[in-house]
């Protein structure tokens, strides 16, 4: 028999996991967000790399399942070393604030100190990938050219924000809505590991719902802060503005509607003890 924490025991560890973060200085938020930025950037550039190709090789479905399966080491990371990613405290300190753990004034808190470190960390981790294994150096003359994987990263770039600005506002809708799915499963993989007592079952929770994502093709606003950024710096045809305009602002709206909505909400209403 597998040993797990029931229902209402995992939502009290959420309730709980959210106090301690809401207790957390703002420069430990900011250095464990920078982790958790660059960690999950991490899993994006593995992502770029592993699916490049594959969907023109073995069909569409096949190259973003492939992308999608490597894709979680990220949030692994992250859970498993204690770092911070604002996607999961938009669930776990509303979760401590609904059981009267936290206040509203440590939920903003957290939520933008760790918003800006995982800002930082994306940011540092796409130039450490623009310049290094997005780009190849021609054996005798030493000139740098944007390889395979860099074009693959230019096309996810702008795939993420030029089809939403041509489309207007029915564009920053879709991004909207792709966050609010994105964050409903993201978020239920970071709740659903505290079902878990054991790290294998903490990273299986984790592995099949942000694959799930990545696959179906919705948006998160910390992974796109790296995607997005690294193809700028090769050179895709975006601009800041286009990029938090048409991506990052409804995406991170949506992000927390999903998170706060469909996880946080549902799971304090349906386990949490009455108080």
């Amino acid at each position: 028999m597998v040993d797990m924490n029931p229902p209402d025991k995992m939502t009290d560890i959420a309730g709980n996991a959210g106090q301690t973060k809401g207790n957390l200085s703002m420069d430990q938020l900011l250095l464990r967000g920078i982790m958790g930025g660059a960690y999950i950037a991490m899993g994006g550039g593995l992502a770029t790399v592993v699916g490049t190709g594959i969907g023109a090789a073995m069909g569409a479905g096949f190259g973003k399942f492939m992308a999608a399966a490597v894709f979680p080491v990220g949030l692994v990371l992250i859970i498993l070393t204690g770092m911070e990613l604002v996607t999961g405290d938009m669930m776990l300190l509303p979760i401590a604030m609904f059981q009267k753990k936290t206040s509203f004034s440590k939920l903003m808190k957290v939520w933008i100190f760790v918003y800006l470190g995982n800002l930082i960390g994306s940011l540092l981790y796409a130039f450490l990938m623009a310049y290094g294994p997005l780009q190849s150096f021609d054996k005798t003359t030493g000139a740098a050219t944007v390889n395979a994987f860099g074009q693959s990263a230019i096309a996810t770039a702008e795939a993420k924000v030029l089809p939403y600005m041509a489309a207007g506002g029915m564009g920053w809708l879709a991004a909207m809505l792709k966050g609010i799915g994105c964050n409903w499963l993201v978020n239920l993989a970071v709740i659903g590991s505290m079902a878990a007592t054991s790290i294998l079952g903490k990273v299986i929770m984790i592995w099949f719902p942000i694959m799930a994502f990545v696959a179906t093709g919705f948006e998160h606003c910390v992974a796109n802060m790296y995607f997005i950024p690294a193809g700028m710096m090769l050179g895709a045809g975006v601009s800041v503005a286009d990029w938090w305009m048409w991506n990052i602002i409804p995406v991170t709206i949506g992000n927390i509607l999903g998170a706060v909505i469909f996880v946080a909400m549902v799971y304090h209403y349906a386990y949490s003890k009455k108080i």
